[in-house]
C-alpha cells in the first residue's frame, strides 16, 4: 500500500512540473506575438527591405568605340643576308646599336672578288683595243663588217662581266638596307658566310603598327584617320595616341573579320612586340542619358534595370545606345534623375522593398569599377 502511494506521489509531482513549463512557454509565445504585433507597418517594412546602392541616370558625353587587343609590330623590318660568300674579317655593329641605311655592317674577305674584277677588266680592255683596230681596218676593207659587229658584241659582253665582277666585290661589304636598331646578330668575326644566309635583323622602331581583326558589322564605322588610344601592359598608367592608318575593304570569309591597321610613333617609349589594348572612337554624343554599366541586369533577357520608386524596386526594360568607359547610354526606359540599383540586384524581385544605402558614394566609382571589369574580360 505504501509503495503504491509513493508512485502516485511521484506521478503527481511530474504532472505539476509539466503544467508549469507549459504555462511559461505559452506566456513567452504570447509575449513574442504581442511584441511582433506592437511593431508599426513602417518598422516591419524596414526589417524586410533589401539594402541596395543606387545611381541616378544623368546626362553626359559618351563615345561609341571599338576595343580590341593586338601586338605592336615595326612598320619597317629587314632580314639582312649576305649577297656573296666569304670569311667575315670584321663585324662592325652590335645588337642594340642604331644604324643608318647604307652603313657598313660586315666586311668579308674581298681577295677572290678583286681577282675576278681584274680578270674581267683585262678581257674588256683587250676587246676594246681589238674593236678600235677593226673599225680602222673595215674602212680599208681589210675586215668584214660582220667581224666588226662580232667584236662589238663581245666587247659589250665583256663590259657586262666587268660590271658584274665589280658588283660582287661591293657585296663583300654588307650594308644596312634600312635605318633602325640591330635586333639580332648571327655572325662573328672569322665565320665563313654562305651566300643568302641571314646575319642581321634590323628593326625600325620609329613607326609601329597594330593590326586588329574587326568583326564585319563594324566595317562601315571604322575609317582611316580616326584616333586610336592604346594602353600597353609593359607601360602601366600611360595612354598612347595613334591613328587608323588603313582599313582593308575585304572581309575574310573564314573568320568574318576585316583588318584594321593602327599606326603609332615609337618615340614615346613603345617597342615592337609589346602587347596593347586599343580603343577606336568612331562617334560621340555630347549630351546622352547614361547609367553605370553595372546597373544592367545580366539574366539573359532584354536589357533591363531595377528602378527605385516609392521604396520599391521595379524592373524596367531599356533601349540602349553607346557603351563607353563604364557608362551605357539609355535611349528609352528612363529619364534624368531616375535611381537605378547598382549593388544588391541579386536579392531583388519585382516589387521588392528596398533600403537605399551609400547615397553619398560618387556615381563615377561605380562606372570606373564596371569599366575595369570590362577591360579584364
Amino acid at each position: 500500500m505504501s509503495r503504491l502511494f509513493t508512485l502516485h506521489g511521484r506521478t503527481g509531482r511530474c504532472a505539476a512540473a509539466l503544467l508549469i513549463s507549459s504555462a511559461v512557454l505559452l506566456g513567452g509565445c504570447k509575449a513574442g506575438g504581442e511584441e511582433a504585433q506592437a511593431k508599426t507597418p513602417e518598422e516591419q517594412k524596414a526589417v524586410d527591405a533589401v539594402p541596395v546602392e543606387v545611381a541616378k541616370a544623368t546626362h553626359r558625353a559618351i563615345a561609341a568605340s571599338y576595343t580590341g587587343t593586338a601586338t605592336l609590330e615595326a612598320r619597317a623590318e629587314s632580314q639582312v643576308v649576305a649577297k656573296t660568300s666569304g670569311v667575315a674579317l670584321a663585324v662592325l655593329v652590335e645588337e642594340g646599336q642604331m644604324v643608318r641605311a647604307g652603313q657598313p655592317l660586315v666586311r668579308l674577305d674581298p681577295d677572290r672578288a678583286r681577282l675576278a674584277v681584274a680578270q674581267s677588266e683585262a678581257q674588256m680592255r683587250k676587246l676594246e683595243n681589238s674593236y678600235r683596230r677593226a673599225q680602222k681596218l673595215v674602212q680599208q676593207q681589210l675586215v668584214s663588217a660582220a667581224d666588226v659587229d662580232q667584236l662589238r658584241f663581245d666587247l659589250e659582253n665583256a663590259r657586262a662581266q666587268y660590271r658584274m665582277a665589280t658588283l660582287e666585290l661591293s657585296y663583300t661589304t654588307v650594308v644596312a638596307p634600312i635605318s633602325g636598331v640591330i635586333a639580332s646578330r648571327d655572325i662573328k668575326p672569322g665565320n665563313f658566310v654562305q651566300i643568302n644566309s641571314p646575319i642581321f635583323r634590323i628593326v625600325d622602331a620609329a613607326q609601329l603598327e597594330a593590326t586588329l581583326n574587326v568583326p564585319e558589322r563594324e566595317i562601315a564605322k571604322l575609317k582611316p584617320g580616326q584616333v586610336v588610344e592604346l594602353v600597353a601592359d609593359a607601360l602601366p598608367g600611360r595612354t598612347f595616341s595613334g591613328t587608323v592608318d588603313r582599313v582593308s575593304p575585304v572581309v575574310d570569309t573564314g573568320t568574318g573579320t576585316f583588318r584594321v591597321v593602327a599606326a603609332f610613333s615609337g618615340e614615346a617609349g613603345l617597342q615592337p612586340g609589346m602587347f596593347g589594348r586599343l580603343g577606336i572612337n568612331y562617334d560621340q554624343r555630347a549630351d546622352a542619358l547614361v547609367v553605370p554599366r553595372n546597373a544592367l541586369l545580366e539574366d539573359g533577357g532584354q536589357p533591363a534595370a531595377y528602378v527605385v520608386r516609392d521604396g520599391k524596386a521595379l524592373r524596367t526594360t531599356l533601349t540602349l545606345g553607346y557603351d563607353d568607359a563604364g557608362w551605357v547610354e539609355v535611349r528609352e526606359g528612363l529619364k534624368a534623375g531616375d535611381e537605378v540599383v547598382i549593388a544588391g540586384k541579386a536579392a531583388l524581385r519585382e516589387g521588392s522593398a528596398v533600403q537605399v544605402i551609400g547615397k553619398d558614394k560618387p556615381v563615377e566609382v561605380a562606372a570606373k569599377a564596371a569599366a575595369a571589369q570590362a577591360t579584364k574580360q
